[in-house]
Formats: structure tokens, C-alpha cells, sequence
């Protein structure tokens, strides 16, 4: 798993490459948000686009990350989910948990509505 992450004038977009199934990977994310919080970014974006598998337990450390920005004041948003992804979103009911857009730019400017 590749983390990379990019700032959009006061929005983090952390860009995910590999699968999220486990250990060290979720850890990392988490590490990384709080990292941002630390440093006062609570606008998070995740780029979900080269992301191909999720487990439970990929799924788990991004309700973590929401949980843990909204804590702070925040908020997270997913971006280029795909598919497969989508589809376990859907079967989980986690499609209304959590704030999904078709590309990074939409997730950003949904930080400024």
C-alpha cells in the first residue's frame, strides 16, 4: 500500500495505491490523520481510485478515520470509488455513512458548500 498525500488550499488528499485488507496499511491512515489533526487539517479527502480490495478490516479504519476527524471538527470524503468497493459499501449500508464523489475536485469543493 502507497500513501501520497497532496494539499488543495486547506484539504489533505490522502491518494491510496494497493489493497486495504490489514495490517501495517490501516495503521499508516490512521497515523497519517492524526498526523494532519495534529497539524489543524480536518478536511480530508481519500482517492480511492487505485484501490482494488477492501476487507473488513480496510473498512473499519476508514469509519476510524471518520470518526476521529469528526471528533476533531472535521470531516472525510472518499473519492473515485470504484466499483467493487462501491458494491461492499452498499452491501454494508456504509454508502450512508460515508460522503463518496466521482472525482477529488467534487470532494474538495464539497468541503466549501
Amino acid at each position: 500500500m502507497q500513501i501520497k498525500e497532496n494539499m488543495v488550499e486547506d484539504v489533505a488528499i490522502i491518494t491510496l495505491k494497493g489493497d486495504l485488507i490489514g495490517e501495517p496499511e490501516t495503521t499508516k491512515i490512521r497515523e497519517k490523520v492524526r498526523s494532519l489533526i495534529t497539524d489543524d487539517i480536518k478536511k480530508v479527502v481519500i482517492d480511492l481510485a487505485d484501490v482494488a480490495y477492501i476487507n473488513s478490516t480496510g473498512l473499519g479504519s476508514l469509519i476510524s478515520v471518520l470518526t476521529t476527524l469528526r471528533n476533531a471538527g472535521g470531516d472525510l470524503k472518499l473519492s473515485r470509488v470504484g466499483e467493487k468497493i462501491k458494491s461492499i459499501f452498499v452491501i454494508t449500508q456504509l454508502i450512508k455513512v460515508f460522503d463518496t464523489h466521482e472525482t477529488v475536485e467534487r470532494s474538495v469543493a464539497a468541503f466549501k458548500k
